[in-house]
């Protein structure tokens, strides 16, 4: 058998992220059992390199050392060079990067790491420069000093020692469970994790913490759950605060639309400006709450303009969600800098806009200053000046100056439009489009119901390309044609949360049957019911050092939070699946977590408060025509933040249910539709809490007013 380390294989792959490498002149392989054998065979070292196709710094280090012919004559003779798209394998990643933490106390990506020919990690950072600077280590010198120490026995027991430690610990950690008869967190678990989430707050500048600043929407849900449960102004103001930050910052970009992935400052000005999918999926879902909860007009904005982007940049024509937006783009000169496509300065404003007024106010509004707040003088756009205070200094009444500034950004949109775009990495990934999915469904329950059709299109792409119905099974990754991988635990979750909230939006009974067989399959390959736990990958997956579960709230929320937050929404339509069951035993074994480090598991402790709590649960019986809910009923919830709400649309006659049962392979009809038919030939809403319901109901309202007294 030829050596596969012979030449680069990446030209073989259809990840975006792993053909950007295919022409370094390292020999690099994909993550599969013909690179692995060859270390083990050809006795090296594998150095391992994870990224993602939107990384800054991974374009940085392959610049300076993967394109390098020396750097590519060092790894390719002296170790197995593998190359990983983080995006497509998630379990490698979180088990590569626990190490890192554990090691160092930070993570990131690029993730370079040295594996024992069996995938032992024994040496791990993050981004390493060609040569020595800022007491970080050359990555060619590096590399020498690695495989000279591999070559000598000594020092390869030392690298081997290490190597079982390091796995243990991440296993430690990775596998982890708590030792039986653990309690679910108690009824304080709302407002003991909105008063940590306080805590970490940065009351000057919104977010949390004083360095970066990260989109952290589940503890914004936290908050503002907490705030309509006691009232507490301060959990309220948080969250609003947070929300106006990252809407008028940098994160946003304000002429297109959509959210970047952080910001490199505390006051949101300068971000990391690659755009992912997952952000533009959570962000909009929290800005939602946030005009429910406000009917502030900004939130509905920014929601209806991160959506249109989505469909503009990252919708495949036949349905699908594509992954990110590279942050970089060619510059004047040729060269691919980062933001190049969003920055800007004022004379390039007064070349778009005629009116001298009208740059001038635009140049004021959003900050665009001959300095600039980045680099060469150029400005990332934030809202800098309120409108009264502009219309006060020009001289203008506000609405003639909100028509002058929507004018110019509609010019200046469309003269950016003809500068090099960003690249586009165009895997369509199952869970990322489950988020996706989430988003638009909400937006149609709140805002507006056509944007349902872009959920329900998103799932059947899945279903057409990723889906197989009859074995159950689920494929992670579709490029092209092209499909790839297993999938995990938060393809499932974020998947049938996706199908289960589209459901909600339509009253379609068929994404309601999607969602209970993604959570079937949660429950038969994810779940281990003598850990007590769900483990993000499944029993017979790949076999790797570690199996790990996902607790935290990371870039993406925690796919544990949402599988049981999807399995508790679910229980109610499938009874005999005892999903309920299985939210309990694992909230029971992590309870201590949540309670202890809420900071670190707020979807955790979001279902924990719901499963204690329980849900706003709305069953409407109506006609086909007025399914999910009549018009009137829907500008109402529209206009009304419902915590925990669940939403169960059914048909009005229990005749025309049996048709639902009938698809849906029920043999009677679930809880959360037993006995609930229209009343009196007119849509008829249930509001129920717990084990007490109101009265049918034809007034919408008064059943909304039911969960503020009803118990």
């Amino acid at each position: 058998m030829s050596d596969p380390t012979a030449r680069n294989r990446l030209d073989e792959e259809a990840s975006p992220y792993l053909r950007q490498h295919a022409d370094n002149p390292v020999n690099w392989q994909p993550w599969d059992d013909d690179a692995l054998q060859a270390a083990k065979e050809r006795d090296v070292p594998i150095f391992l390199s994870v990224g993602y196709s939107a990384c800054h710094w991974c374009h940085v280090m392959a610049e300076e050392s993967f394109d390098d012919e020396e750097v590519a004559e060092v790894l390719n003779a002296d170790f197995v060079p593998i190359k990983v798209d983080r995006e497509e394998r998630p379990d490698l990643d979180s088990i590569y990067q626990t190490v890192s933490q554990l090691v160092s106390g930070r993570g990131g990506w690029p993730l370079s790491v040295w594996l024992t020919p069996d995938g032992k990690p024994f040496y791990v950072g993050t981004y390493f420069p060609r040569e020595p600077r800022r007491n970080m280590p050359g990555f060619l010198n590096l590399l020498g000093n690695i495989a000279n120490s591999w070559s000598r026995a000594e020092d390869r027991r030392e690298m081997e020692n290490r190597a079982e430690q390091w796995t243990r610990a991440a296993k430690d950690q990775l596998e982890d469970v708590p030792s039986a008869g653990e309690d679910a967190p108690d009824e304080g678990v709302l407002t003991d994790a909105a008063d940590a989430v306080l805590r970490a707050a940065d009351r000057e500048h919104g977010g949390f913490g004083t360095g970066q600043k990260f989109p952290q929407e589940a503890r914004l849900h936290l908050l503002l759950r907490a705030f309509d449960a006691t009232g507490r102004d301060a959990y309220r103001d948080v969250a609003l605060q947070t929300l106006d930050a990252m809407a008028d910052g940098g994160l946003y970009d304000q002429l297109g639309g959509g959210f970047h992935r952080y910001c490199t400052d505390r006051d949101w000005t300068v971000p990391h400006f690659e755009k992912m999918l997952y952000d533009n999926a959570e962000l909009p879902r929290i800005f939602l709450a946030g005009y429910q909860l406000t009917g502030d007009e900004r939130y509905r904005t920014v929601t209806e303009e991160t959506l249109a982007f989505v469909r503009r940049e990252l919708t495949h024509d036949d349905g699908g969600f594509f992954a990110t937006l590279d942050a970089r783009s060619p510059d004047e000169d040729g060269e691919n800098v980062e933001g190049a496509f969003y920055v800007w300065t004022p004379d390039e404003v007064h070349e778009v806009l005629d009116d001298e007024t009208d740059a001038d106010l635009f140049c004021d509004r959003y900050g665009v200053t001959s300095s600039g707040n980045f680099e060469h003088g150029q400005t990332v756009l934030t809202v800098d000046r309120g409108v009264e205070e502009l219309a006060t200094e020009y001289d203008l009444d506000a609405a003639t100056v909100r028509e002058r500034l929507d004018e110019a950004r509609e010019a200046l949109f469309e003269a950016r439009a003809d500068r090099p775009r960003p690249r586009r990495d165009e895997k369509v990934l199952a869970g990322w489009n489950g988020l996706m999915a989430s988003a638009f469904a909400e937006a149609a329950l709140v805002l507006d119901p056509e944007f349902a059709d872009d959920a329900a299109d998103a799932l059947g792409f899945v279903r057409e390309h990723l889906w197989d119905a009859e074995a159950g099974s689920l494929s992670r990754r579709y490029k092209d044609g092209d499909v790839k991988g297993d999938a995990f635990l938060e393809d499932y979750a974020f998947l049938a949360r996706g199908a289960f909230d589209t459901y909600q939006a339509t009253g379609d009974p068929a994404h309601l049957g999607f969602a209970v067989d993604l959570a079937r399959v949660i429950v038969r390959d994810f779940w281990d019911a003598d850990e007590g736990t769900v483990f993000f990958t499944p029993r017979d997956g790949e076999e790797l050092v570690a199996r790990p579960q996902e607790l935290r709230d990371q870039s993406t929320p925690s796919s544990l939070g949402v599988a049981l937050d999807v399995l508790l929404s679910l229980d109610g339509f499938a009874p005999d699946e005892s999903f309920d069951e299985v939210v309990e035993t694992t909230l029971a074994t992590h309870g201590t977590r949540v309670e202890t480090s809420p900071l670190e598991y707020p979807s955790l402790a979001l279902v924990a408060d719901r499963w204690r709590s329980g849900d706003a649960e709305l069953t409407v019986a109506a006609g086909t025509e007025d399914l999910p809910l009549p018009e009137e009923w829907r500008e109402t919830l529209g206009e009304t933040y419902v915590p925990r709400r669940l939403l169960a649309p059914r048909p009005a006659s229990d005749d025309e249910l049996q048709g639902w049962l009938d698809a849906l392979g029920l043999d009677s009809a679930p809880p959360v539709w037993a006995e609930r038919a229209a009343r009196d030939g007119e849509p008829t809403v249930y509001a129920c809490r717990g084990f007490a319901c109101s009265a049918p109901q034809h007034d919408f309202e008064a059943a909304l007013d039911w969960f503020e007294g009803g118990i």
